[in-house]
């Protein structure tokens, strides 16, 4: 097949997995898709293509548009999209970092096998459900005051390890080691700190969760190897974010953005992608309430770990350092973040825009901690309750196709309300556990019946797509064994 063709759209086919949408009209770049043709079909079922498309008129954008294998239709940037834009005669689109800013996920490491597991499932999942809260609205580990607040968005996961939360380890295997040294308190109002007091420490609703799992299959040994995981390992998954705050802070510029550059809005052919041009005071000051944010999120992570491993020590009956508890990697896949890379032969300083998408650096990139710096960055990819997830490994061919970027999760094919119409919170908990031994524990049985397998992409898809254009490379598998739900 030379092109698709679906509804207006013509992609063409530039080499196996990757599709083009050409440039025409008012269109500053081509746009590109990266999947293959069921995955294609998938993504072009909403109005995905129709908001990449609409990404390419954002001012400064290099190269192409990108979508992701796991993509789906989001406010105004598509879920699983990535845009680069130059840092000084671009823009920075709120819309393109999204609402709930860092939404990441973070791994831990145990040296405890599946059978050390078996027979302590339930309490376990029972004892992080009462530990952690979670839920829409709900509170946090911490109660937070205006100086803790303050503190967090400045030093991130410093200061949680200064509070206790953690281990200086936890420090060099995070993402710029847990701390967006450009991050702005005072641009951060008010009224996002008073959402973020307490919620310091929580899941959250909707797709986040917690999940224990088990290391089913290992497909590169040595990366395996210097990630420190081997089969039938214990890990545990995070995935969460920044919570009301980054949601506040999206809100708040948003609504700026519209009043003070209403002439670039109007240029734009969907008001969701409201963006303020790189030079402008407004953009300085999103970047910085937006690094700030990110910084909570990781602050949220790691209280929410720390707390995992005192759940751990509580039903194992042991330290928390005997069962080896670390942290393999934590990563954002909601930002904006100012990268250098070459385009047309040139580096130049970019605004490397990712929502919904995993930023994949091969072997050498300094930002890549020490301990993985020789290896590549890991990647972390959650599937479903019922499919499990990947670890996979930054590749040497990300930086040339995607500015090192590659899929974040499954990616929906089923709205929530339609999940709730096909599925029964009650039923999917009862098979997950009569048949995989899967043990989830949620909010609501809406929640369950949301987030059921069967909305979600074929992760198989996703990763064998990544791995197929040298986007990222599969280290190993994981599967759900207890699952907590916002």
């Amino acid at each position: 097949m030379r092109t698709y063709e679906t509804g207006e759209f013509t992609l063409e086919r530039v080499r196996e997995h990757v599709w083009e949408l050409p440039q025409t009209g008012s269109m500053n770049v081509p746009a590109r898709v990266l999947a293959n043709e069921s995955l294609l079909d998938e993504i072009s079922d909403d109005r995905t293509l129709e908001q990449l498309r609409n990404t390419t008129e954002l001012p400064g954008i290099t190269t192409h548009a990108l979508c992701m294998p796991d993509g789906h239709q989001g406010y105004g940037f598509p879920v699983g999209g990535v845009a680069a834009i130059d840092a000084e005669r671009g823009c920075i689109s709120p819309g393109a970092v999204g609402y709930d800013i860092n939404c990441g996920v973070r791994l831990l490491r145990t040296n405890l096998t599946y059978d050390d597991l078996q027979g302590n499932e339930r309490a376990l999942v029972e004892s992080l459900f009462d530990a952690i809260p979670c839920g829409l609205g709900s509170g946090g580990v911490i109660d937070a005051d205006a100086v803790d607040i303050d503190a967090i968005l400045e030093d991130g996961v410093e200061w949680a390890i200064e509070e206790g939360y953690g281990v200086d380890a936890d420090l060099t295997h995070c993402e710029d080691h847990g701390r967006r040294q450009d991050a702005d308190p005072t641009a951060v109002s008010q009224t996002a700190k008073n959402r973020g007091k307490k919620q310091v420490g929580s899941l959250g609703s909707g797709n986040h969760f917690l999940e224990v799992q088990r290391v089913t299959d290992v497909f590169d040994p040595s990366i395996a190897e210097q990630f420190e995981l081997s089969t039938d390992q214990i890990v545990v998954l995070i995935h969460t974010g920044s919570r009301g705050l980054g949601h506040q802070v999206c809100t708040d510029y948003l609504e700026a953005i519209e009043t003070e550059h209403a002439d670039l809005l109007e240029r734009l052919p969907d008001d969701e992608l409201a963006a303020a041009p790189a030079d402008s005071r407004l953009a300085r000051e999103y970047y910085g309430a937006m690094c700030a944010a990110i910084n909570f999120a990781w602050v949220n992570r790691q209280v929410i770990a720390h707390e995992t491993r005192r759940v751990f020590e509580s039903v194992f009956e042991t330290d928390f350092e005997d069962m080896a508890i670390e942290l393999l990697y934590d990563v954002a896949h909601n930002s904006a973040k100012l990268e250098p890379h070459t385009v047309d032969g040139e580096q130049r300083e970019l605004f490397v825009h990712r929502k919904g998408s995993t930023r994949a650096f091969p072997a050498g990139r300094d930002e890549i901690p020490a301990a993985y710096r020789t290896v590549g960055q890991p990647v972390l990819i959650p599937g479903s309750m019922g499919t499990g997830s990947y670890v996979l490994c930054g590749s040497a061919g990300g930086p040339i196709q995607t500015f090192g970027s590659t899929a974040h999760g499954a990616g929906r094919i089923m709205s929530r309300t339609q999940a709730k119409q096909e599925y029964w919170g009650g039923d999917v908990q009862d098979e997950l556990e009569r048949e995989n031994r899967v043990f989830v524990k949620a909010d609501s049985g809406a929640t369950i019946a949301e987030e059921a397998p069967g909305v979600y992409k074929d992760i198989d898809d996703v990763v064998a797509v990544s791995e197929s254009l040298g986007i990222g490379t599969p280290v190993a598998r994981l599967f759900p064994v207890c699952n907590v739900k916002g």
